[in-house]
């Protein structure tokens, strides 16, 4: 038997070898690749076809999942070859935009936390930053305006998105709850996390929950207080030195957050896209009718429909849509024209690869 362990080994040995062969040859192909164009690295639509051909191709026994994160720090790494840009998310450390920032662009990237979604919109529009991550959605508490009336503002569009399943913790410095006096966390953490709250925290009423800025933030503030606890991620108990006394207590196990990334550059069509827009009509019966109906002529599916009050005028209201496909594609082009023709108001958001 411990001559077939060894014999095993040393064949991993070779294979460990190999793969650090083929994964230099890699980076030196990047950093010509590098040489040879002008801008920024990062292409999410080339991106999102190599991770496409790679789960075709996986046959086991890693999972879909494993491959992808194990693929993205090898082009993580590559990339930083060609251009080691800057990424903007809202912090501070330990924020789940932070966890989105890793999961998209990987260790490589350099992360730049940043005060609130409007200074994320700002690094990038000023050059401080390259992309930013900011919240779109929850599949709980639902849109986050402050992202979709900042996407009306910008001169930037949406270059990908992704979502992140969020697992929410309770955690602080030491884990006697008696001694538990006030909680801190984000708004939304606590409106997400309110039955588990309810169920295990029986003495609730005389705890103190304070809203906070970021989970990350509340778990700053549990760190210096001994009678605190925080409800946040896993990351940010690791950055501030918390102990985790329960995990996973969101009320919805399915709870995911959608992220946007938003930057200056178009991104060409990856062949499985999705086209981002805002529009404004008339007050008036079946004006949306009217407005959407070219969708339905030039068979466009749409994804998404939320309103948004104008901020112009009392009860007027602009729609965010989500559809199917790029605006290069000829029936998604041919629906955007009679969306400028019904429209009172639109304003193209981005094509970009469906996550």
């Amino acid at each position: 038997m411990i001559e077939n362990l060894k014999h095993l080994r040393d064949k991993i040995d070779a294979i460990d070898d190999e793969l650090l062969k083929l994964i230099s040859t890699r980076a030196q192909l990047a950093q010509e690749v590098g040489r040879q164009k002008s801008g920024v690295a990062y292409r999410p639509e080339r991106e999102s076809q190599i991770f496409a051909r790679l789960q075709q191709n996986n046959r086991g026994p890693l999972s879909q999942t494993q491959i992808q994160q194990l693929f993205t720090e090898i082009i993580s790494a590559c990339r930083a070859l060609e251009d080691p840009f800057t990424v903007a998310y809202l912090g501070p450390e330990g924020t789940f935009s932070e966890e989105a920032v890793n999961k998209r662009f990987g260790k490589a990237v350099h992360a730049l936390p940043s005060s609130s979604i409007d200074d994320v919109f700002r690094k990038v529009e000023s050059g401080t930053a390259s992309f930013g991550v900011v919240p779109v959605e929850n599949s709980t508490e639902g849109a986050v305006g402050r992202t979709m009336d900042l996407l009306l503002q910008t001169s930037l569009v949406i270059c990908g998105e992704l979502e992140l399943a969020i697992h929410q913790c309770l955690m602080a410095k030491q884990l006697d709850l008696s001694k538990i006096q006030r909680i801190y966390s984000h708004p939304q953490s606590f409106a997400q996390c309110q039955s588990w709250l309810i169920e295990n925290l029986h003495n609730l009423q005389g705890i103190e929950c304070i809203n906070a800025a970021s989970n990350a933030d509340a778990a700053r503030l549990a760190a210096n207080d001994e009678h605190a606890a925080a409800i946040a991620g896993k990351q940010a108990a690791e950055v501030f030195g918390l102990m985790l006394y329960a995990c996973n207590i969101e009320d919805n196990p399915n709870n995911t957050t959608r992220f946007l990334i938003i930057g200056s550059q178009a991104v060409a069509p990856s062949g499985r896209d999705k086209t981002s827009l805002a529009m404004a009509t008339n007050n008036r019966p079946g004006a949306v009718h009217e407005l959407l109906a070219p969708l339905a002529r030039h068979q466009v599916s749409m994804t998404r429909l939320e309103s948004r009050p104008s901020r112009t005028n009392l009860w007027d209201y602009v729609f965010f849509v989500d559809i199917e496909g790029h605006q290069q594609d000829e029936n998604v082009a041919l629906a955007l024209q009679a969306l400028h023709r019904n429209a009172t108001f639109i304003k193209l958001l981005g094509s970009y690869p469906i996550a």
